[in-house]
């Protein structure tokens, strides 16, 4: 396969994987607006599933390292870590902003994590935001504003449930972003990930008795469970790492962008969301950042790439 044929293969995956997860926070808003489900429900079931199946699919060609991982107790004890104050915390908020919300609303909301990293850099570094960062602040400060208020102060348009989990989504997707940068990259996208959804999972079911949480769902809920899960979790990740094996980081947090605008598309034109003019407006601020956050810059430090070379990767299963 040659240097084009690589790169068309990447752009396809990442618009596919990006899409995919539109459609898995679609179909959660789905199953919370037709049989209000818990969404701590749905988020054990797929972070048990997926942690599983993930680590599965790890097993040819990352069999030492599934195993080479259990002989480091810092390791472990930091993979419990980010499986728990990371992934877990990031699946059941974003869940639950979709719940309080809609699929559109909370994805979006999500994007503003690119945000929060570049202001920690920007603190870890002592460094003042450069133009297009401190744009990229106005922008998502502008955006969430007008999701939030609709452009006025005295109302408050989007719930107050929606706004406190949609941003607790976003700064758990920075937490987790940090944490897998932190002593865990050597052990592989898919071992990590695996691994951590399945600590958070059952950290989740344990402290929660989901076992106790009633579910009566007819086909076509359990239809959208599994697209939830294996569509947004499953074929979602790997298609994206293939994305970011073949055209990089960089390219792939923008062709990423189609998450939001699926999740917006699809949120108008099968469960009938209605969005203001102002949503909308909110929306492409926010949606905004990714293009002039995604793109590194020659004069940052290296703790700056580090953050975009995890940015989007198991972060990106968040959604």
């Amino acid at each position: 396969m040659n240097k084009k044929q690589h790169a068309l293969r990447g752009i396809l995956c990442t618009a596919v994987g990006g899409v995919l997860w539109g459609f898995s926070g679609t179909c959660g808003q789905y199953l919370f607006m037709q049989y209000s489900i818990s969404s701590l429900w749905l988020t054990c079931v797929r972070l048990l599933v997926a942690g599983t199946a993930l680590t599965l699919m790890a097993i040819p060609k990352e069999s030492a390292r599934l195993r080479g991982i259990w002989k480091y107790p810092k390791d472990i004890l930091r993979l419990l870590i980010y499986g728990i104050c990371g992934l877990m915390l990031c699946q059941y908020a974003y869940m639950t902003a979709i719940s309080h919300s809609n699929a559109a609303t909370a994805t979006v909301l999500q994007t503003l994590n690119l945000v929060f990293t570049m202001l920690v850099v920007c603190l870890w570094t002592r460094r003042l935001p450069v133009v297009r960062e401190a744009v990229s602040l106005v922008l998502a400060v502008a955006g969430t504003y007008l999701m939030a208020t609709g452009g006025d102060p005295g109302h408050l348009q989007l719930s107050g449930g929606g706004l406190l989990w949609g941003l607790t989504t976003a700064a758990s997707v920075t937490i987790y972003v940090m944490l897998a940068a932190w002593g865990l990259p050597r052990w592989g996208r898919m071992v990590v990930t695996g691994y951590g959804m399945l600590a958070g999972g059952v950290a989740l079911s344990l402290a929660s008795r989901v076992w106790r949480i009633p579910v009566s769902l007819p086909p076509s809920g359990w239809l959208a469970v599994c697209a939830v899960v294996l569509l947004g979790t499953i074929v979602a990740f790997p298609l994206f790492m293939q994305g970011v094996a073949d055209i990089g980081p960089v390219k792939s947090s923008m062709i990423a962008a189609t998450e939001p605008v699926s999740a917006t598309l699809l949120s108008a034109l099968w469960l009938k969301t209605r969005f203001s003019l102002a949503d909308l407006i909110g929306f492409a601020c926010i949606v905004t950042t990714i293009f002039l956050l995604a793109r590194p810059q020659p004069e940052q430090h290296a703790p700056v790439s580090e953050t975009e070379e995890t940015e989007k990767e198991p972060s990106e299963i968040s959604s």
